[in-house]
């Protein structure tokens, strides 16, 4: 255990709340260098703690724990994690177990965890991450935790008020489960404010986020408050926030640690209430050893780190998103289609490159091909998704062309995939390579796609 060693640094207290609503003094100590930090989440609660290399941090009921939680599931002296040259975590022979990655640990031996690991002690969730152990940002999720609910994760994630750091390839639904973050929280009902960081240019950012004075800056007539201001009460999701700018970065990191904001041009800071909320699909870490992202502000967004496996690692996710899907591409008023077994098995059967991307943008062409009742499996087009449609031709002198209902739907597809490019190039700001990932396509296939609709090519740097 921590305590009773020295010399020690006070690093940091918190007060935390058991599900009782009994409240508990707790205290994290360093003997030198830093090794490891916990993320402890029960019904109730929520502790951090940063742990030193070298030395042993007990968790329980019992008040002379390092940690002392009042939950039912935990004995009084229930799980230690050892921090060395390895990360090790020991039951000490508590009544409800230990688990790690969902397998239970005997009891009185240490076993190896890897960085970001996620112990249950109980129906405690303990997640490790090692300090400068790891360049990968993973330090916990779904994919990581088979064994673990992950809704109740989730909810658990939710119901802190930890900062949330989501991670995971493109299109594989970060802001989709901000979303649900911010609905399952205690801030609800108030508002859920997003902002796509890679979008914007520094300036624009900045007045984005902190909001500026009239005149602080061209164009500014009017004083306007920012994203953060804006969200009061509620969550602000800061989507691909590897691409912000160093500058904005180190204001950010201020806003974070003060909890006030500075408006562009303004002289007073502003007091804010939000949770945030950060997603990425670039290693931070790598960014931070590259000198391309803050580690202060790293270290402040990851309060826990979810990290969002791609769809072809959960293919039971496909049929309920593709569901939900259909009924928001199907106009008011009308029944959203059923799928038919063979479109069920065709998405499942899928590997969804794109990811939930590539899955919605499927689903909802399907609902304007079928203009029925069932999606089959002929209006899935999900072994070449993107595949040009061009528009019928003329029809041939010789034969007399007849009504084809199928050339109209190939018409109104093509129209919807266009419409669809231009949005996106639209939102990238005229970059290939950034409206391909909005589309969950490659660059290659987007070029492509220009060519066959005559869409003038727009070079992006």
């Amino acid at each position: 255990m921590a305590q009773g060693r020295s010399p020690w640094t006070l690093v940091g207290s918190e007060a935390v709340t058991d599900p009782t609503n009994q409240k508990t003094q707790s205290f994290a100590w360093s003997a030198g260098p830093l090794g490891a930090r916990l993320t402890i989440l029960w019904e109730g609660g929520t502790a951090v703690r940063e742990i030193a290399e070298g030395t042993s941090f007990v968790i329980g009921r019992a008040i002379e724990c390092d940690l002392h939680v009042l939950h039912p599931s935990l004995s009084r002296k229930h799980v230690a994690v050892h921090v060395g040259a390895a990360l090790t975590v020991e039951d000490l022979g508590s009544s409800n177990g230990t688990r790690v990655a969902g397998r239970p640990i005997p009891p009185h031996v240490r076993v190896g965890v890897e960085h970001g690991a996620v112990i249950e002690a109980g129906a405690v969730v303990i997640v490790m991450q090692r300090h400068g152990g790891a360049s990968s940002p993973e330090t916990s999720g779904a994919s990581k935790t088979p064994g673990l609910d992950t809704e109740r994760l989730t909810q658990l994630v939710a119901n802190s008020e930890l900062s949330t750091l989501l991670v995971g390839e493109t299109g594989v639904g970060k802001e989709l489960m901000a979303e649900r973050i911010h609905r399952g929280s205690r801030r609800a009902s108030g508002p859920f404010m997003r902002l796509n960081c890679a979008a914007l240019t520094e300036t624009l950012l900045e007045s984005e986020l902190f909001g500026h004075e009239r005149g602080s800056f061209t164009g500014a007539v009017a004083s306007k408050m920012g994203l953060f201001e804006a969200a009061a009460g509620g969550t602000v999701f800061l989507d691909e926030v590897g691409e912000m700018p160093l500058s904005t970065q180190a204001k950010l990191l201020r806003v974070l640690e003060n909890r006030e904001v500075l408006r562009v041009g303004g002289l007073e800071p502003r007091p804010i209430d939000v949770r945030f909320v950060a997603a990425t699909n670039r290693e931070l870490p790598r960014l931070v050893e590259e000198g391309a992202f803050r580690r202060d502000l790293y270290f402040r967004l990851n309060g826990i780190t979810l990290t969002i496996p791609p769809l072809r690692e959960r293919p039971d996710a496909i049929m309920p998103l593709a569901r939900e899907f259909v009924a928001r591409a199907t106009p008011k008023g009308m029944s959203a289609p059923r799928f038919t077994p063979a479109a069920e098995a065709a998405l499942q059967a899928h590997t969804w490159p794109g990811n939930i991307r590539e899955l919605k943008n499927t689903v909802e062409r399907a609902v304007v091909l079928s203009q029925g009742e069932t999606i089959g499996r002929e209006h899935l087009l999900v072994e070449a998704p993107y595949r040009p449609m061009a528009p019928p031709g003329p029809a041939s002198p010789s034969v007399p062309a007849a009504p084809d209902r199928g050339d109209a739907l190939r018409t109104e597809v093509a129209d919807f995939e266009r419409a669809k490019i231009v949005a996106a190039l639209e939102q990238a700001g005229g970059h290939q390579g950034r409206a391909a990932d909005i589309l969950g396509i490659s660059r290659r296939t987007l070029v492509s796609r220009l060519s066959a609709y005559g869409l003038t090519k727009r070079r992006g740097p």
